[in-house]
C-alpha cells in the first residue's frame, strides 16, 4: 500500500513528504562532530513546515553551527511556521541567536528573494550550494539520482533520505560499490511517518490526519543516505552460521552462492556471497568486500551475472522461466526448480 502511494507521488510528481522532527533527531545525533563550524543547506525545504530547519535552527549553538541556508518554493512568509503563500520564492540565512533568547526569531532570519522557483538544479540555487559545507535534507524521491548527481559532483557532505531500493540504481550502486555513499545509522526497517500537503489525496492503508489537522503518509524502504563517517558503521557483524552446500545453493549463472537473509551469513565461507540489499543496513566496510549487484539489468551483466553461460543456455532458462535476465541471479533448489533471486549484493569477506 505505501509502495503504491509513493508510486502514485513520483507520477505526479508530489514528492513533498515532510519527515518527522524524531526521525531526523535520531539520525543526526549521530553526526554532531561534523557540524560544528560548518555551514548546513536544507534546498528541498519549505521552513513553514520543515522540521529540518526547525531542528537546526533550534540547535544552532548546541551544534556549533556557522550558518543555516535554506530555500523555499515560491514562499515568503516571515512567520515560518504560518500556511500564508507568495509567489515569490526564497531563501533563507540564519546565523544563530543575536538577542539572548536562545530562539529564531523572525527579525534574526534573512529572507531573500530568488529570480527563479527554488528548484535545487537552478543556477541561483546551485550557487547556494557551493556555499555549503554539508547538505541535509528529503528530496523528491522522483530526482532522487539526478540529487545524488549533483551533490557528488559539487564534492558536498550530505545526509538524506531515500528508499532502499536506490541502493540498485545504477547512478547509485557503484558509488556504494566504491565506498563514496553508504546509509545511515538510524533507520533499518518498518515503516515512516510523513507528512504531505493539503490537497494530497488519501487513499493507501496507513494514511491518515493527525492531532494537529496534517495529513500523512506511512512509507516502507526509507533509507537515510550519507557520506559523513559515523562510529557503530564500523561494528563487526555477528556471524554464527557454518557452511554447508545443502543450506546455501550455488548460482547457476555467477560463482557465488546464495544467502537468503542478511543474519545467516556463513563465518566459515570465504568466496562471493549473494545477500539482499538490506545487508546494507549491517554493512562494515572493514569486514566485507562490495564485488557487484545482480539486480536483473545492466549492472548485474556489468559484473558478471551470466558470463558463464552461453546464448542458447540464456535461451533455455528463460523459457523455463520467463523473468529469467541475464543479470538475475538464479539457482535451483533441492526439488530442481528454478529460482530467480531479487536484486542481491555480492560480497567477499575480507581477510
Amino acid at each position: 500500500m505505501a509502495k503504491r502511494s509513493i508510486d502514485r507521488a513520483k507520477a505526479a510528481k508530489k514528492d513533498e513528504f515532510y519527515t518527522q522532527l524524531e526521525d531526523i533527531n535520531n539520525e543526526l545525533r549521530h553526526y554532531r562532530e561534523h557540524f560544528r563550524g560548518k555551514t548546513v543547506l536544507c534546498n528541498c525545504d519549505d521552513p513553514r513546515i520543515s522540521n529540518f530547519f526547525t531542528y537546526f535552527a533550534y540547535n544552532f549553538e548546541f551544534l556549533g553551527l556557522k550558518k543555516l541556508i535554506t530555500t523555499c518554493y515560491k514562499n515568503q512568509d516571515m512567520d515560518l511556521f504560518s500556511q500564508n503563500e507568495s509567489e515569490q520564492a526564497v531563501f533563507l540565512v540564519y546565523e544563530g541567536d543575536k538577542n539572548g533568547n536562545n530562539i529564531p526569531d523572525a527579525e534574526e532570519i534573512g529572507v531573500k528573494p530568488l529570480k527563479g522557483d527554488g528548484d535545487f538544479r537552478s543556477k541561483e540555487c546551485i550557487e547556494l550550494l557551493k556555499e555549503a559545507d554539508i547538505v541535509v535534507t528529503n528530496p523528491p524521491f522522483s530526482l532522487f539520482r539526478e540529487y545524488i548527481g549533483q551533490l557528488m559532483e559539487y564534492g558536498k557532505k550530505f545526509i538524506v533520505i531515500g528508499n532502499v531500493n536506490a541502493l540498485s540504481y545504477k547512478e547509485i550502486f557503484p558509488l556504494v560499490k566504491n565506498n563514496k555513499v553508504w546509509l545511515g545509522a538510524s533507520i533499518h526497517s518498518g515503516d515512516r511517518k510523513f507528512w504531505v500537503p493539503a490537497d494530497y489525496e488519501l487513499k493507501a492503508a496507513g494514511c491518515g490526519i493527525d492531532d494537529n489537522g496534517m495529513k500523512f503518509i506511512r512509507v516502507k524502504g526509507v533509507r537515510w543516505f550519507t557520506n559523513l563517517d559515523y562510529k557503530e558503521r564500523h561494528e563487526n557483524l555477528i556471524l554464527y552460521k557454518t557452511y554447508s552446500p545443502e543450506e546455501y545453493p550455488r548460482y547457476i549463472n555467477y560463482d557465488a552462492i546464495e544467502v537468503s537473509k542478511t543474519e545467516l551469513i556463513p563465518c566459515d565461507y570465504d568466496g562471493v556471497m549473494g545477500v539482499p540489499i538490506t545487508f546494507m543496513d549491517k554493512y562494515n566496510p572493514d569486514q566485507f568486500e562490495i564485488i557487484g549487484i545482480g539486480n536483473g539489468g545492466e549492472l548485474g551483466v556489468e559484473c558478471g551475472v551470466s558470463a558463464n553461460l552461453t546464448a542458447e543456455q540464456c535461451a533455455a532458462l528463460f523459457r523455463e522461466d520467463k523473468s529469467f535476465r541475464k543479470g538475475k541471479l538464479c539457482y535451483r533448489n533441492d526439488k530442481g526448480k528454478l529460482v530467480g533471486c531479487y536484486a542481491r549484493i555480492l560480497i567477499r569477506k575480507r581477510a
